[in-house]
């Protein structure tokens, strides 16, 4: 009967320690999608928040998964300052629009390429919070189009316009040339008559 006892308070202390656990991990908060269009830049949001102060030691980690699923790619890093990829696909092409006072950890991706495709995570570290959520943004480039559902409404109102606009006038010059084509025959009939 000791022998439960035991394991029924060592169940109950290590579900109070993942509760407390849990209250003292990192939250990060992403959009959970973005959509840009090629070519241009587009900030990728990113706060967290952290039940103790910000850390000297706070890191931030950005990583990178196309969506081919091949390998993760890294980023960006921040630890004290930013560090900016030496190599790879963002290399001179990422920088730092965060504020560490304001938890807002956000990057500024530029010049966006279909490639660019895929999910980017966001990972915060704020010690003694070593443990917490990952955020992600699903990131999707696409092409310009010449024309946008605004200019295509405008040129399909504009051309029902003049339509109506032909069909009235050809109706109305139809009545009017039946009408003198009437009077014409009323006068020939009087005068014969």
């Amino acid at each position: 009967m000791r022998g439960r006892t035991w394991l029924g308070a060592a169940l109950v202390l290590g579900a109070q320690l993942r509760a407390l656990w849990l209250a003292a991990a990192v939250e990060v908060h992403t959009a959970k999608e973005v959509v840009a269009v090629n070519g241009t830049n587009q900030r990728l949001k990113c706060t967290f928040s952290s039940s103790s102060p910000v850390s000297d030691q706070l890191l931030v980690s950005w990583n990178f998964q196309p969506e081919d699923l091949s390998s993760h790619e890294p980023v960006f890093r921040y630890l004290k300052e930013p560090y900016m990829p030496p190599s790879g696909r963002f290399k001179e092409r990422v920088t730092w629009d965060g504020n560490i006072e304001r938890n807002d950890v956000s990057i500024v991706i530029w010049n966006l390429q279909p490639t660019d495709n895929g999910t980017f995570t966001c990972q915060v570290t704020n010690l003694p919070d070593v443990y917490g959520t990952i955020g992600e943004v699903r990131l999707r480039v696409v092409q310009k189009v010449h024309f946008s559902e605004i200019h295509f409404l405008a040129v399909a109102i504009g051309s029902a316009s003049v339509l109506m606009i032909i069909v009235v006038t050809a109706v109305i010059v139809c009545r009017q040339r039946r009408r003198k084509a009437r009077d014409k025959r009323i006068e020939v009939a009087d005068t014969e008559l």
